[in-house]
This record gives structure tokens, sequence and C-alpha cells, in this order.
């Protein structure tokens, strides 16, 4: 029989996932965002990455500070698990700010999973965890820089280098500067919008891998940041009480007196991860992670104070195999973590109240003699012991289960158990139901995650202990792979419940100038609903539709009602158009944000009370065109277009010492509309 050889042509698959993506693999729904998506806006930090985004909300928890804050399934993002790698990241103190330490241009990607999460990772995570991964020594560009600057006068550079040293040993550095100077007011209140920012952060990581047996990842980071903000003529070099004065009322000062914040963060992280595989046995492994914090931070709200410190340790042994066969794997492990932290508030408290007169006159009902200094300190430490167990079972590519069970021992809040459960089920190809359930517990940390009231006068009332947060989280997923125009296209409905055990109230209706921290006397919930539409109408057009629906209710004061500042839905759209070869890329995204509850408004006095219980829905709209050369892009793009501003942020900003001074009342933007424009340079 005669054999013929024949030369066969070169055959080239492609295939193009979108900037964002549903990983198909894993049992748990899980949404990657890319690089390329982190690229369709201005992302400068992890706190601006989720513009493009129908999951996450981002917004300024106060109208002085210049904190953001996320929110998932409609509540607290603290109330998700922020990790790095599977280290901790966002927590502890670095709560407020901590979004803001994390560079876009450092990342190379964000998984987005909702519901409860895996017991490998602790039993902090109750609405859904964000787990950033950092570019690698061995993968990542050999240099990189991104320049950025804006309307508004805010400037941003950032670098990465990586070298491989040998086959086996990579390292880079990772550095970022950021700086902001102007003082703008687009409001009027005689109060800068954005307070001044002046950012150093660095990191240094190594990786060494012998493939198939040995990974040892080793990272240390350091960081360190100023902020000033305040009224327009505050000046944190002349700055004293006595600058402050007596109002002829008797009243301490008013923002025609200077009243500033000035807030000092030098934080440091480290981690060390190891991987050990056995030969001829790629189920079987076996890693010990270690990672540390040390956070140092020091705060002045006008005449108030604040000094904390986090030392914290963590420590993470896993061990992964299988029971009989792949279809039956399991990982099992033991974990350690040491929080120490050390608060002291002192604050300057102010008695005074005031009646109208005319329906305008502020009289004051006190003397001088009624204002005094109080300190709260909050200094504990937390240890915690930790077992876990996790069992994943697959058949055939139908059914995927993993069931896990956690147990801890507290030394405050004693022993507790974390049960979970993930499911996927594929119906057909094309056709996926997710599913999700199981408990999760956080401590809260009431003064590093509410700065806002420290920039503010409502005082701050402790009616008994504090008791740890338990809450169980259900959820359900469905998604459904088709043709829309001849192209692929994807539709994804979603359902998740978080029912509460146990959750701190913060209840800012009781008083006006106060704010009630309690434990849940009664029920408190949230439901969130969304459905998400991505399809390609034309060749290269790339386009989202999403809209979510939240119901959020909690027991304040004994009545179970809607929870302030939370959008009862939310619309996106976003259109992303690239040429050829992608030389040009075009991206616009629309917001719509749905109205909010604001704190009860009634029990103000007239002359600073709002006229609105709810907020208005407001539409933001962002645009980015961008031309991409070898080594080269070029971006320019434009922030809230639309130019809407809120007008009323603080209370009271006319007399910043008085009671009711209160900056927490933010709902939409401070910062009209911003045109940014940047370059970045790619050597691979």
């Amino acid at each position: 029989m005669a054999t013929t050889n024949q030369k066969l042509g070169e055959v080239v698959i492609k295939n193009k996932d979108g900037g964002s993506y549903i990983s198909k693999m894993n049992a748990r729904k899980v949404q990657v965002i890319t690089t390329g998506e982190l690229y369709r806006a201005a992302c400068c930090n992890l706190a601006e990455s989720f513009e493009t985004n129908a999951s996450v909300d981002v917004s300024y928890s106060d109208a002085i500070t210049g904190a953001k804050q996320i929110q998932l399934l409609g509540l607290s993002g603290l109330y998700g698990q922020i990790i790095s790698e599977n280290v901790p990241l966002v927590r502890g103190l670095g709560a407020s700010f901590g979004l803001n330490y994390i560079p876009g241009s450092w990342m190379e990607s964000i998984q987005v999973s909702k519901g409860t999460s895996s017991v490998i990772n602790g039993f902090e995570s109750i609405t859904g965890q964000i787990n950033v991964e950092y570019k690698k020594p061995a993968t990542s560009e050999k240099l990189f820089f991104n320049l950025y600057t804006n309307s508004k006068m805010r400037y941003e550079a950032n670098f990465n280098a990586s070298h491989k040293i040998n086959p086996k040993l990579s390292t880079m550095i990772l550095g970022h500067i950021d700086g902001f100077d102007k003082k703008n007011d687009n409001n009027g209140d005689n109060f800068v919008d954005i307070p001044k920012v002046h950012t150093i952060n660095l990191f240094n990581r190594w990786d060494y891998i012998l493939p198939n047996r040995w990974v040892s990842r080793l990272g240390v980071k350091y960081l360190s940041e100023d902020r000033t903000g305040g009224t327009l003529n505050y000046n944190k070099d002349t700055y004293t009480e006595d600058t402050v004065g007596i109002s002829s009322s008797g009243l301490p000062g008013s923002t025609y007196k200077p009243y500033g914040i000035q807030i000092n963060t030098k934080r440091w992280e480290g981690f060390w991860k190891n991987g050990l595989m056995f030969a001829n046995k790629p189920w079987k492994s076996l890693a010990i992670i270690v990672s540390g914090i040390r956070h140092d931070q020091t705060g002045i709200f006008g005449l108030n104070k604040y000094t904390g410190l986090e030392q914290s340790f963590n420590a993470n042994m896993l061990f992964q195999s299988i029971l009989g066969n792949e279809n039956h794997k399991f990982t099992t492990g033991l974990s350690y973590s040491n929080n120490d932290y050390s608060e002291i508030y002192n604050r300057t408290n102010f008695t005074y109240l005031y009646q109208l007169n005319g329906g305008s006159t502020l009289v004051d009902l006190f003397t001088l003699k009624d204002y005094y200094k109080v300190i709260y300190n909050a200094g504990r430490t937390e240890s915690v012991y930790g077992a876990f167990f996790e069992y994943t079972f697959h058949f055939k590519d139908v059914l995927s289960v993993i069931a896990g069970i956690r147990a801890d021992q507290h030394n405050k809040w004693g022993l507790f158990y974390t049960p979970r459960l993930n499911f996927k089920y594929q119906a057909t190809e094309s056709f996926t139901i997710r599913g999700s359930t199981g408990k999760g517990y956080r401590t809260a940390n009431i003064f590093a995650e509410n700065y806002s009231f420290m920039a503010s006068q409502r005082l701050l009332e402790f009616t008994e202990p504090l008791k740890q947060e338990e809450a169980w989280n259900y959820g359900i997923n469905i998604t459904k792979d088709f043709k829309l125009f001849k192209r692929k296209s994807e539709f994804d409905i979603e359902f998740y419940r978080t029912d509460f055990v146990n959750q701190v109230i913060i209840d800012m209706d009781s008083m006006p100038q106060s704010v009630f921290f309690y434990n849940l006397n009664g029920k408190s919930f949230s439901n969130s609903f969304q459905m998400q539409l991505t399809f390609e109408p034309l060749k290269q057009l790339s386009v989202l539709l999403a809209y979510r629906i939240n119901d959020v209710e909690m027991t304040i004061g004994n009545k179970l009602r809607e929870k302030p500042f939370t959008s009862k839905y939310k619309g996106l759209v976003t259109f992303s158009y690239a040429t050829k070869f992608d030389l040009w890329k075009f991206d616009i995204t629309g917001q719509l944000n749905g109205p909010m509850r604001l704190p009860d408004q009634y029990k103000m006095p007239l002359v600073i009370r709002r006229t609105y219980t709810h907020t208005e829905p407001w539409f933001n709209l962002l645009a980015q065109v961008t031309k991409k050369y070898k080594n080269w892009d070029f971006y320019i793009g434009g922030e809230n277009l639309t130019n809407f501003i809120q007008k009323d942020p603080i209370t009271e900003y006319f007399a910043a010492y008085h009671t009711h001074f209160d900056t927490s009342m933010v709902w939409g933007p401070l910062v009209g509309t911003t045109i940014y424009g940047g370059l970045r340079y790619n050597l691979k």
C-alpha cells in the first residue's frame, strides 16, 4: 500500500473574548474583567475600574475626604471580600480608602463573584468576592508606563518593569505617583469638591518557578498618601484651634472661619506564597500563603483628631487532592489570622442646639462652657484559628457541585461555623444554571469605616456592645448563549437575597445631630435582581444592556424601613467599537442611577431641611477614544458629560463647627464634566 505525504496549509484558530466575560468553567458565577475592559475608561485605581460594570456601584462616601465606596447586591462593599491573588487586601483600617490604593495599570484582571465564595478564603464574604490579579514578572511587559491628566489638574504616572534573571527567577517593580492641588468648588458651598491628594505607591515582586514542581511568589508594597480638604480658605500650615474663633452668637466658628481635614497614611504590605506539586500527580498540591499589613493613619477633622494603627498577620495552608478519581476533588487546610487595632478618636463635642426665630435666624441656647472633649479608645485584637474542607464534584461536564465548611475559633466571638454550597448545571451547551447559598460573618470597624461621621459634627452614640455581624446569602443565576444578528450573544439573569441574623445598624434617622450604632433587633434583608444582554449588531461593535433592581430594608428604631443611600435601580448601556487591528477604539457608557432614600429630614431645623425625602434619578455619560500605534496608545475621554452635580452634599455648610454640620449626605457627583487624556507605552 502506497503512502502519500501531503503538506497542509497553516491553520489559524481565533477566539475573541470580550473585555468582560463570565467564566464558563467555574461552578461559581465569576465575571472576569480583563485589561481590555479596564482600558475602556480612565481606570486610575480599583475604585474607578467598575464604571462599565452593572454589578458594582461606586460613589463618594462623603463630601470632603474623597473616600470612595462600592456597593454589591445593594449592600456596602464591606460585606464583600476584596483580596489580591487570595491574599487579604481591602479590610480593617484600609476599608475607607483601600480601593484607591490599587492602581489600574498594575492589574492584570479582576474577578467578581456574587454570593458566597469559597470557604478557603475565610468567613468574611457575605455578598461576594472581588479578586485582583496583579501583573506577573514572567508574563508582564518588559517596560510599561502610563501618563494621565485631566481638566481638573489631576495628574498621574504609572510604570512597571520586569526582568527575567534566569529561566526560573524573575522580578518586577511597579510604581505609581499621583497628585491633585487645585481647589474646585462647583456647588458654591465654600468647600473644595475634591481634597488635595499626593500619593506614592511602590510594589516589588519576585517569582521563582520550577514547572510542575514548585512555585514561589514574594512581594512587598509601600504606600504614602496625604489628603487635605475643607474650606477654600483652609491652610494646613497656618491652621490652629485659635484660627477657628468664636462667632458673635457664641457658636464656635463658621465656614467663613477655616475648617479642614488632613489624613496622612503610611502602609506596608507583604506576602509570600509557596506551592508544591507532586511528581506525576497533577491533582495533588500543597500551598502555604503568609501575608502581613501595617497601616498607620492619622486624621484631623476640624478640631477632632483620629489616630489608627493596624498590624495584621494572615497564614493559610492548603492541601488539594482527589478522592478516587478527578471527578471528586477536595481542598482542606488550616488558617490563622491576628489583627491588632489601636484607634483613638479625640472629639470636640458641641452641645449647642438652636431654635428658629422668624423661620431663618439661628439662636444659641447654650453658652461656651458647654463645649468639651470626648476621647474614644477603640483598641482591640482579633485572633482567629480556622480549619476548612471543600469538596468538588464533577459529572461529565454537566453538573458541578462545590460544598464547603469551615470552623473558626475567635478570641472574642468563640467558635462558629461557615457552611457554603455552589452548583452549576449545564443543561445544554448554551444554557447554564448556577446557584449558591451560604453564611458569612464580619466584625465592624466603626471608626475606620465611617470617616464621613468623623468629618461631620454628628455625635457617635453607642447604645450597647456591638456583636459580630452574621448573614445568609442565597442566589440563582441563568446564562443563555444564542445567535443575534448572526453573531454570538449572551443573556444573563440573576437574583440574590441576603438575610441578616445580626447587623450593626447605623441609625442616622433618630436624631439629626447624632448617629447611633446598635445591634439589629428585627429584620434586615437585601433583594437584588439583574438582567444583562451582550451582543454585536455589527462586526467589531459590542453592546451591553443591563438593568438592576434593589430592594433593601432594615429595622431602624424598631421599624422596618428602606435603607438610606441605596439606589432602587440602575440601568447601564455600553458601546465599544474597534477598527481593524484595533487601531482605533471608541467607547461610550451611559448609567441611569435610580432614586435613594435620605435619612429623615423632618426633624431638621427649617433653615437647613431638605425639601425632598428621596433623591432624583440622574444620568451619567462617559466616552473615550483610543489611537493605537505599535508600542503606544494615546487616549482622550470625558467623564460626567451630562454635567450633573449634586448641589447640597453638605448640611449646614455655613456653620462647620455647629451640631448639624454633616458631610455624609452625598448621593450624586460632586464634580462636573471632566476631560482627560493620556498615553501608554508598552514594550513586550
